[in-house]
């Protein structure tokens, strides 16, 4: 018996150190959105894309919405190129489609605005300084209602010329990935996880809208170890202030920093994230006793997530997507705080 004991322990220690030996890490690849209206040069930024030897930067095109009339699609905010990409990195055209527009519209009208999205897309990366790129993403927060038109777009775009071959992703929310059977799967090689804006951020209260790992729980777990296309995950590098009046949502105060909430001449803070207006303050839309929410997300919460998603994802290669890459944001971190979170997703 003494000698069964031993031998079985001698085989599974055995085993483990196979185990452990034989497993290989993930490829993660690190790379940022680009989501403002004009691309420069900024040498700030491109130390980050350096840094992590980023060789593709997902670059937000337009938005897709109806005219004034509502009864034609049309390009919204484009970008504008004042220089080129540099000549490492390869851009990944990424178009918003406002969701609204697919609740009545036809095929006819889907088959028109896939080359209108093309032909765009093309002078737009000719802009960049680009002739060729490998993919191709659509951002859409598509519902049950509009999933038959989006999918139904999603294939036309993948049969326009310019687009055919190239690779299709498609950011996916967390109610889409959740609710699987009413959402569908959309039709494209792999999809994207947005890990941010979760939360209600119209309630009034001390939670964090950006991003909370409680509630990631409630919509993923197996719904994302079971999901049938790759999975790659975006997240937040940003921060933001919720104003609020009488406990009533207001709005975001852009140009509100954490910096101007700590100078007590014009907030005092009342709690956890919360900040209360001392006076008015007319050029960021706010009124005496108005509340503000600072939201923020730290480089702890980034690798609290990371560490969450990391043992639900199967895959063997990984794109970290954070959002988004604008010198004021990025500097908030430090290349040791993501490249600790990059490690945890190995």
């Amino acid at each position: 018996m003494k000698i069964y004991h031993k031998t079985s322990f001698l085989v599974l220690f055995i085993l483990a150190l196979c185990s452990a030996s034989c497993k290989h890490d993930r490829i993660v690849n690190t790379s940022f959105y680009y989501w403002k209206t004009v691309y420069k040069t900024n040498p700030a930024e491109q130390t980050y894309l350096q840094h992590f030897r980023t060789n593709k930067l997902y670059v937000r095109i337009m938005d897709v919405d109806m005219d004034e009339t509502g009864s034609s699609p049309v390009p919204i905010s484009p970008i504008t190129f004042n220089a080129q990409l540099p000549d490492t990195v390869a851009i990944v055209p990424v178009v918003f489609i406002v969701n609204n527009i697919l609740k009545n519209i036809t095929h006819a009208q889907l088959d028109d605005l896939a080359g209108k999205i093309s032909n765009f897309v093309k002078g737009k990366v000719h802009q960049a300084g680009k002739y060729t790129f490998d993919e191709f993403q659509v951002d859409c927060d598509w519902t049950a209602s509009t999933r038959e038109n989006y999918f139904y777009l999603l294939k036309k775009l993948q049969q326009v010329p310019y687009l055919k071959s190239r690779r299709f992703s498609v950011t996916l929310r967390l109610h889409q990935i959740k609710n699987q059977k009413s959402s569908g799967i959309p039709p494209v090689s792999r999809v994207m996880l947005m890990c941010y804006n979760m939360g209600n951020l119209r309630k009034y209260g001390q939670q964090n809208s950006i991003l909370e790992i409680a509630e990631l729980k409630k919509y993923l777990g197996d719904n994302i170890s079971n999901y049938p296309i790759p999975v790659d995950v975006g997240l937040p590098l940003f921060s933001w202030a919720v104003a609020f009046r009488n406990q009533e949502y207001i709005g975001i105060a852009k140009r509100i920093s954490i910096a101007q909430l700590q100078q007590k001449n014009q907030f005092i803070f009342i709690g956890n994230n919360i900040y209360r207006a001392q006076t008015d303050l007319p050029d960021d839309g706010l009124k005496a006793n108005d509340e503000v929410r600072w939201e923020t997300v730290s480089a702890n919460n980034l690798q609290a997530t990371a560490g969450y998603l990391s043992p639900l994802i199967k895959a063997d290669t990984l794109n970290v997507i954070y959002f988004h890459l604008d010198e004021p944001v990025v500097k908030a971190y430090t290349y040791a705080d993501l490249e600790k979170t990059d490690h945890i997703f190995h």
